[in-house]
């Protein structure tokens, strides 16, 4: 396949202030034990130029964005493009087997919308879905399981963004992600470390082993890896649209896949089975939800509203810091409140958020400044909140105040993808999606190339304190909570000044609102603000740390004197964004090493 020629340049530190502007059958084929080709192509994490921009963590994936955007496409029409072409080369973080949340600026309009393409729970699901006995069944074999297969959204959500926004059929935005499937990519350290790490699972179902473990080995760092049958499984969404995956062979094959995963003889496994139908599939719906929305110095943050718990807690925390000054506050001073306000933030989204078809969620108390000062004052420059630390009530808010007992947070798989686009009309996505787990559910649609979910692990398998009410136990059509953040910053003049998100479970929180508040108040551009090393809290006892800053003993010296207690965790997150000048140009950024590094793109570079 051609690509298009593509520059990338660094950008200028001066750039870089915050500014804006206005089954059946079995496979057929498999990928052969190819050759070990040459080095794959560097990938570059930032692009500064105009006429549209992409930033992911594939370089063959943001190539086929602006293979798009090049051909007179949009920016939804380049992120589902991008969006198909990282289901093939990032099999394991997402793909149509999965699901995500959209969140899309309109320059005519000046507006942002957001499309609600979580995955649900079966029809027949109840609070005991993952219980035997009374008691949860282990995580790892939920994981594994038709048990945790929700609903697929992705497909519904590329069919919502362009009827509403696209301008070019999916068939079309299809091609460069088939003739990626069919010709294959070059494999990478993280691909392979990835499959090593899903080997046993993949081993154990005939579908996963034939396509990721060719031959029963490891694909080679170099090799080119191809999967013919997602090609062909593209042709036929591209042919008969996202409706082909929610009725017919494909929906058929994988409700027969879900209620009877094909496990290979001689394995060990305990793999349950599922309860999704072909009911399940057919009513499937996006939601069409109004974006989260708060101001932050002068600019407004909007982000996705619950299913996901991504806006709400983003913006309560963001709320909860507009009252300090980041910006002048030394190292410690800024990971202090960063934490804190972190810790607030998931006390609150563990007793209030979850689906609100189920739930009665006060979105508009937790993203109130009122709520967020009530909640803000148990902040103290000398101490540390302990966790689990009680909820506020957003509905009642009283200084200081808790109530209630504290919810745990739950585990959430952290292998998701981002991407953001732009096009040259000021057209913005942020778009965050994912099968969950690394690998998903480990079970391959035979003859469909692609993985199955487990995103409904999401769920709380019980209710960590049964006289504390949890609004996220399962239930029938029930969409699992989620952390995913996908966020779109406007200045005053409702123009995009930056768009940003990241995958990694509910560190995605933290991540984004580091990111944002390295950008936005320490004044790191925005590549840096990406890079920079990150913390995590999540009302817990221990913040996580990676290891530039586990390393840092002056800076973990003064945190914990005054209490802050850490454990090492070796990366968060792995974030993209889109930035825009004053002079109209874009720039693009991705993460420098995290995840091999990501890709950023623009139809045409600048110096």
């Amino acid at each position: 396949m051609r690509r298009p020629a593509v520059r990338n340049v660094a950008v200028p530190a001066v750039l870089a202030a915050v500014v804006s502007i206005g089954a059946a059958t079995p496979p057929t084929h498999a990928p052969p034990a190819a050759r070990p080709a040459a080095e794959a192509p560097a990938k570059t994490p930032v692009a500064v130029g105009h006429g549209g921009a992409v930033a992911s963590v594939d370089r063959d994936a943001s190539a086929a964005g602006i293979e798009v955007l090049r051909r007179g496409g949009n920016a939804v029409d380049a992120a589902v493009a991008t969006a198909a072409a990282l289901g093939v080369t990032e099999p394991y973080s997402a793909g149509i087997g999965g699901g995500g949340y959209f969140v899309h600026y309109d320059a005519r309009s000046r507006t942002v919308h957001t499309v609600d393409g979580r995955e649900t729970a079966p029809r027949s699901a109840d609070s005991s879905l993952f219980l035997e006995d009374g008691r949860p069944i282990p995580f790892a074999e939920a994981m594994t399981s038709g048990r945790s297969v929700g609903t697929p959204g992705t497909p519904a959500t590329w069919e919502t963004v362009l009827d509403a926004w696209g301008s070019r059929p999916l068939g079309r935005l299809l091609e460069p992600a088939e003739r990626l499937a069919e010709r294959g990519f070059t494999v990478d350290a993280t691909f392979r470390s990835q499959t090593q790490a899903n080997q046993d699972r993949f081993a154990d179902f005939p579908a996963s082993a034939e396509l990721f473990l060719p031959g029963g080995r490891l694909p080679d760092v170099g090799a080119t890896f191809r999967n013919p049958d997602l090609a062909r499984t593209y042709r036929e969404l591209g042919r008969h649209g996202a409706g082909a995956l929610y009725r017919g062979p494909i929906a058929d094959d994988i409700v027969r896949t879900v209620q009877d995963p094909p496990v290979a003889a001689g394995a060990t496994r305990r793999v349950r089975s599922g309860d999704l139908t072909r009911r399940d599939l057919r009513s499937y719906e996006t939601i069409r939800r109004a974006p989260t929305k708060v101001s932050y110095r002068g600019l407004d943050v909007y982000g996705m509203a619950p299913s996901s718990s991504g806006g709400t807690s983003v913006g309560e925390a963001l709320n909860i810091l507009e009252r300090r000054d980041l910006s002048g506050a030394d190292r410690a001073e800024y990971f202090h409140a960063f934490i804190e306000a972190s810790r607030i933030a998931f006390a609150d989204r563990g007793r209030w958020v979850g689906d609100p078809a189920f739930e009665d969620v006060p979105v508009q108390g937790l993203l109130s400044q009122r709520f967020a000062d009530a909640r803000g004052c148990l902040i103290k420059d000398d101490a540390v909140l302990t966790s689990p630390l009680a909820p506020g009530d957003p509905r009642r808010p009283a200084d200081c105040g808790t109530g209630g007992r504290a919810a745990p947070t739950t585990y959430e798989g952290e292998n998701t993808t981002h991407l953001t686009t732009a096009d040259k009309w000021g057209n913005v996505v942020a778009y965050t999606l994912t099968i969950e787990s690394t690998g998903g559910s480990g079970i391959t649609v035979p003859g469909r190339g692609f993985l199955l979910n487990n995103e409904l692990t999401d769920f709380s398998f019980a209710p960590a304190d049964p006289a504390v009410h949890d609004p996220n136990l399962p239930g029938p059509g029930k969409r699992p909570r989620s952390s995913i953040s996908p966020t779109i910053v406007l200045d005053r003049n409702d123009r995009p000044v930056l768009a940003l998100g990241s995958p990694g479970g509910a560190t995605i929180i933290t991540t984004v609102l580091q990111t944002l508040t390295g950008h936005l108040d320490r004044g790191l551009p925005l590549v840096d603000a990406i890079a920079a090393p990150r913390a995590s809290q999540r009302n817990q006892a221990t913040t996580e740390l990676e290891p530039a800053l586990w390393d840092d003993a002056a800076l973990r010296g003064r945190l914990e004197a005054i209490g802050h207690a850490f454990r090492l965790n070796p990366e968060i997150g792995a974030a993209t964004g889109i930035q825009r000048l004053p002079d109209g140009r874009l720039v693009a950024a991705a993460e420098k090493v995290r995840r091999g590094g990501g890709s950023a793109m623009v139809v045409h570079p600048t110096g």
